[in-house]
């Protein structure tokens, strides 16, 4: 059954020549990873321009902003190298397998569900949203196929439940850091702001449940 899960989920995207399991849109120019990286590039020029920057101070703003980056990059990175050694150890097909049976007869707003209840810990662990993604989506994308459910909605409950995750997860750096920034304490978060993000999963959670029912 995994070789048939396969057969169906199409190359993944790839990071120069943009390969796609479906047909891009049309306002998207065929761009990818190298255009879009000369755009940003390039925006900063009449950005430096109106905000009357010099050019060493661009530079060296960009050369920050880029070191910025370099943690995130090296998430994505390691998560594909997981990912990689997962699929050559074959440690990929006995997940899908276990996972098959898992959702074997459930509807298809149940592993909507069943995909948010298991991407809360793995966001927890990865808090990066690239670094999850490339890590989880092997993983999600031949299961939604199997369970009949489109990959945009499983997309969805993925970053919803990535999202969701960040407010609250201590292994947020945006989240730890802006709490310091307020010199709010972490408990006192937590208790400000828990029902907020019950209602929140509540809501989400049955709203791709039944946008995977329709």
């Amino acid at each position: 059954m995994v070789e048939h899960l396969r057969a169906h989920t199409g190359p993944a995207d790839d990071t120069l020549t943009h390969t796609t399991a479906v047909q891009p849109y049309f306002f998207e120019l065929n761009w990818w990873f190298p255009q879009l990286s000369m755009l940003f590039i390039l925006a900063c020029i009449p950005v430096a321009v109106v905000a009357r920057i010099k050019e060493k101070e661009l530079v060296r703003l960009i050369g920050a902003g880029a070191a910025d980056m370099l943690g995130p990059a090296m998430v994505v990175l390691l998560a594909g190298g997981v990912s990689v050694i997962m699929t050559n150890t074959q440690t990929l097909d006995t997940i899908l397998h276990a996972m098959e049976s898992l959702v074997t007869g459930t509807s298809a707003g149940v592993f909507t569900v069943i995909t948010i209840g298991i991407n809360i810990p793995l966001a927890l662990l990865i808090p990066s949203s690239s670094g999850h993604a490339t890590l989880a989506m092997p993983l999600l994308a031949p299961l939604a196929d199997f369970a009949g459910v489109s990959r945009s909605v499983t997309i969805t409950a993925w970053i919803m439940a990535h999202g969701l995750t960040l407010m609250w997860a201590p292994t947020s750096v945006v989240l730890v850091g802006g709490l310091a920034i307020a010199k709010v304490s972490y408990d006192k978060w937590l208790r400000f702001v828990w029902p907020l993000l019950v209602g929140l999963l509540v809501v989400a959670t049955g709203v791709v449940a039944i946008a995977a029912a329709a």
